[in-house]
């Protein structure tokens, strides 16, 4: 490994952070830090921590000696001086007197000596900082250290790396007996340059920030030495089927068969998203004979269980040729992996004073033997992290088994940390939004009425897939969204273009969820006077494309068996059909009927099929122009004219959105239109 340390970058940070009155000490803090959190062979979303002791004035103007560490929720490869929150140092050393300290009366004692009040929880293991004497103190959890490390004889391997460079503590949880430990281990020989923590990760200390920083590379690049020395051959590969199924088959199945019923309402389900990977490394682990030993031992490091459980699920190969079996497979794998969590809280959990309170039993990494591995999570952007702890933990498995044998602690001390409330905190207490783990897909998203849906989904929690004839138009649309919007060039008349389509979203998402069929055109004549050509083209995208998309999403919608929704923007038009608007009217009507004709069909797989009628909104279809055209030919200005209704109020895209969000969670409606034209009694159903 190599120093990231850059003599003129580190005074750049100092100018810059000078400027805005933050010192020398914090601000070269703060470029180590980063330096460490950029490296994903150190850390890995919110995980290390570092600190600095310095002297900083306190609301009173005086200088106070304070240990400045990483606050809760901020990121090392991004972090800022506001997130390293000051501490004053003198009461945190005068708790190493103490003979216990609860965690919650730790949290409660350090949040009361923050300089400011309003400052981030300072790190669990700020006690560790405050009881070593050094002014810079870095922590990682090297996967290389860690290969070293989580060995039956780990000790014995750390020894041999170090010497006497590294103390050795044997592994304690996070927190206050950990800290006076480690202070106990540093003081037995203060000559060590940092302490390495039993299946846990390492810790270096120095009087200077570049020396703190780079003793830490300096360790993980032996730990790295030992790895490449006297290695073997790991991972022979079992045998597979001659064609293994493709992603975009074999993910619907394994989202739905990880998805759990709401038992307190009826067609609910708790969904996650998925985030495939493969590469080699990924490929060689998941398809070794032994997958079923070393993948099922524990985490590398008892911080990744609240993010991964203790283990994957693991899944046979997927053949192509008999992908029933598979769905079945995956399903009793999921089966037996629920239970065995259930029982591993009831073990774990009897007895207790306090009884803890069961966290959801779905796994949060998939390992498929011949495919990949696919991370889990209720967003996204929590399943890329899951897969990122995931590959780390195949790269540290794999270097460890390739110089000895992987080994992780034991079930009750990876219980305590994933129901440890203090880690329990790290994840948040913000109830789910309604579509929180839903994948809504959304075709013409980059008109008016398509990116008012979407910007609606994604505030109510949906992971979006913008489909649009236009690439660019779809790309522009994502962006605006931010986040994890996936855009897809489509053309909604070309059944190709559409399983392309649907096929990346499940590559991306895993499945789909929700369909809003939207996309359409409007072409006009007299209907006795309309080409052909005209009609058939109209056909094609009001109606035919309807019908091509709900196919797709119907295949995939039955893979995941967990229901769903399709929604279809059928006009005013389908209902009262306005002069010379006969070759528009005519699909959207035989699309309503399509609309209802889903819903017989499919209702009891728990697939619900509504419309949204809307009228006069000023979208693609209805243009400055036509809207200025049709006012003329009617004697009325603009605003008379997209007002024209009972309730005297224009109707815009961002009320045909609100009208698509309900059906997406109106769980016991189906074969419905809703109207959004405000108030057109020629236009009314019933």
């Amino acid at each position: 490994m190599k120093s990231g340390w850059v003599d003129g970058d580190a005074e750049i940070m100092v100018e810059r952070y000078a400027a805005q009155g933050v010192g020398r000490d914090l601000a070269l803090r703060v470029y180590t830090s980063r330096l460490l959190g950029r490296d994903p062979q150190l850390v890995l979303h919110g995980g290390g921590n570092t600190s600095v002791k310095t002297v900083l004035p306190d609301f009173l103007g005086d200088d106070v000696e304070v240990l400045c560490v990483k606050g809760s929720g901020w990121d090392m490869a991004s972090i800022e001086p506001a997130g390293l929150p000051a501490v004053r140092l003198a009461p945190l050393r005068r708790l190493r007197t103490r003979a216990a300290l609860t965690d919650e009366d730790m949290v409660a004692f350090q949040r009361a000596n923050l300089l400011d009040p309003a400052a981030p929880n300072p790190s669990v293991e700020t006690l560790l900082h405050a009881f070593l004497p050094h002014k810079f103190i870095d922590h990682t959890h090297s996967t290389a250290v860690l290969s070293v490390a989580d060995q039956p004889n780990g000790r014995a391997l750390c020894a041999e790396v170090y010497g006497d460079r590294m103390g050795l503590v044997p592994y304690i949880m996070p927190g206050f007996p950990l800290a006076k430990k480690v202070a106990e281990i540093y003081e037995a020989d203060p000559r060590v340059d940092g302490v390495i923590l039993g299946k846990h990760g390492i810790f270096t200390f120095a009087e200077d920030a570049r020396d703190a920083y780079e003793r830490m590379i300096e360790m993980v690049s032996r730990a790295e030495a030992r790895l490449h020395a006297g290695r073997k051959a790991v991972f022979g590969a079992i045998a597979l089927p001659n064609r293994i199924a493709g992603l975009a088959d074999i993910a619907p199945i394994l989202r739905g068969a990880c998805s759990l019923a709401d038992p307190a309402v009826e067609g609910a389900w708790h969904r996650f998203v998925l985030e495939f990977r493969r590469d080699d490394r990924i490929l060689n682990y998941v398809n070794g004979s032994e997958v079923a030993r070393y993948s099922q031992d524990g985490v590398v490091t008892p911080d990744h269980t609240i993010r991964t459980k203790n283990y994957p699920l693991l899944v046979p190969p997927p053949d192509a040729a008999h992908l029933d079996d598979f769905k079945r497979q995956a399903r009793d794998a999921v089966t037996r992996f629920v239970v065995a969590y259930q029982d591993y809280f009831a073990r774990n959990n009897a007895g207790r004073t306090s009884p803890k309170r069961v966290l959801d039993p779905m796994p949060r990494v998939i390992l498929v033997p011949g495919l990949g591995m696919f991370g889990l999570g209720r967003s996204l952007k929590d399943a890329k992290v899951a897969a990122d702890i995931a590959e780390n933990a195949i790269q540290t498995i794999t270097d460890a088994e390739a110089i000895g044998c992987f080994e992780s602690l034991p079930e009750s001390e990876l219980f305590e940390m994933e129901y440890w409330s203090l880690e329990q905190a790290k994840l948040g207490k913000s109830p789910d939004k309604p579509l929180a783990g839903q994948v809504a897909v959304i075709t013409g998203a980059a008109g008016a009425i398509g990116a008012a849906t979407a910007r609606r989904f994604a505030a109510e929690g949906a992971e979006l897939a913008l489909l649009d004839l236009d690439p660019a138009a779809a790309q522009a649309a994502a962006k605006k969204l931010g986040g994890s919007a996936l855009a897809v060039g489509c053309d909604v008349t070309s059944p190709e273009s559409v399983r392309a389509a649907f096929e990346a979203v499940c590559a991306r998402f895993g499945g789909l969820d929700i369909v809003v069929s939207n996309a359409g055109a409007a072409w006009q004549g007299r209907i006795g006077e309309v080409e052909d050509a005209t009609l058939r083209q109209s056909f094609e995208l009001n109606f035919f494309a309807h019908q091509t998309v709900a196919q797709a999403a119907v295949r995939v919608l039955l893979a995941q068996g967990t229901g769903g929704a399709l929604l279809f923007n059928v006009s005013k038009q389908a209902v009262n059909p306005g002069p010379n608007f006969g070759p528009y009217g005519l699909p959207k009507a035989a699309t309503l009927l399509l609309v209802r004709q889903y819903a017989l069909d499919y209702g009891g797989d728990g697939i619900r099929a509504n419309a949204v009628n809307a009228d006069r909104i000023r979208s693609g279809l209805l243009t400055s122009d036509m809207i200025a055209q049709r006012s003329a030919a009617r004697g009325l200005s603009e605003k008379a004219y997209m007002s024209g209704n009972l309730l005297g109020r224009e109707v815009t895209a961002d009320d045909v959105a609100q009208a698509f969000f309900h059906h997406a969670v109106a769980l016991k409606t189906t074969g419905d239109v809703t109207t959004v034209d405000g108030g057109n009694i020629a236009a009314a159903l019933r």
